[in-house]
């Protein structure tokens, strides 16, 4: 089904403008909500109309649906900025959006939280997700919830430390997972707007350990390989020390991948890119 009236929320993000490609490459009608028009170039203008509005200020979103069959938002944040919480931005500006597409009577949700939210529902970046995820079931339109296993973008950090010619882990380094790239999951989302009300757990095509990571990085920067391996009960002090001592802007990122690196988290394989060649890619803008 094409030409169906789409909003975007999260145009400009990592994910988002991912998403809104690959919804012009199949002909769909797009809205894209965007804070900062400035930052999103509308080459399309057949397919896209962007308008500006601030998906944590109701105000600026209403109306916003009308005319509107599926509402797509990858909002959220990974590290906090501008003074704005999880709770803000994950639940909120959601809500928002969510209110606004009942009133209009918007047949389709998609929202994009993470690979196992609802098991770690006291972490603090899945507690607003999943709150969200909640009201979405129980608001009588037709969802679907997305939950990726990591994206590409967040496997910079071991490029960062690679680096510095070492790469700390907490444990084995034996914990698998399958991070996917945010074209793949963009496609997957779009080839996927006829099913509704499910949830889909979803990661790249390799199953990789931290091991494996961490010599992929070191391997592209040319770097031999040493990876120093920290005994487990550093990382959980490390989780205690930062939830006692700093602020959730600071610990919330740092809390979500320290617990998930704790344990094998892998998801159905999807998709055709894989993280050597994005770290090969990414070391030439480093």
């Amino acid at each position: 089904m094409k030409h169906t009236n789409i909003l975007l929320a999260g145009a400009t993000g990592y994910l988002g403008s991912f998403v809104l490609n690959a919804l012009i490459e199949n002909q769909n009608q797009v809205l894209a909500i965007v804070r900062n028009p400035n930052k999103l170039k509308n080459n399309n203008e057949n397919f896209l109309e962007v308008k500006q509005a601030e998906v944590t200020k109701p105000d600026t979103l209403r109306d916003i649906c009308k005319g509107i069959d599926t509402v797509i938002s990858t909002v959220g944040i990974t590290r906090q900025k501008e003074g704005l919480t999880y709770l803000d931005v994950d639940y909120k500006a959601n809500m928002n959006l969510l209110v606004e597409a009942k009133k209009a009577g918007v047949k389709h949700f998609v929202y994009v939280s993470a690979i196992n939210g609802n098991k770690y529902r006291n972490l603090k970046i899945f507690e607003a997700k999943e709150k969200f995820v909640d009201a979405l079931k129980s608001s009588g339109l037709n969802y679907t919830i997305v939950r990726p296993n990591g994206f590409f973008s967040d496997m910079k950090d071991f490029l960062q430390m690679a680096k510095s010619g070492r790469v700390y882990l907490f444990g084995s380094g034996n914990q698998k997972f399958n991070p996917i790239h945010g074209k793949d999951l963009a496609t997957f989302i779009v080839d996927n707007l006829e099913e509704t009300n499910k949830e889909f757990t979803i990661g790249g095509p390799d199953v990789l350990s931290l091991n494996d990571i961490s010599k992929l990085a070191l391997n592209t920067l040319n770097k031999p390989i040493r990876i120093i391996h920290l005994p487990d009960w550093m990382r959980k002090l490390t989780i205690w020390s930062l939830r006692t001592f700093t602020s959730v802007k600071t610990y919330g990122p740092i809390e979500f991948f320290l617990t998930l690196m704790a344990e094998d988290n892998i998801a159905p394989t999807y998709g055709e890119h894989h993280l050597k060649e994005f770290y090969v890619q990414e070391v030439k803008t480093i």
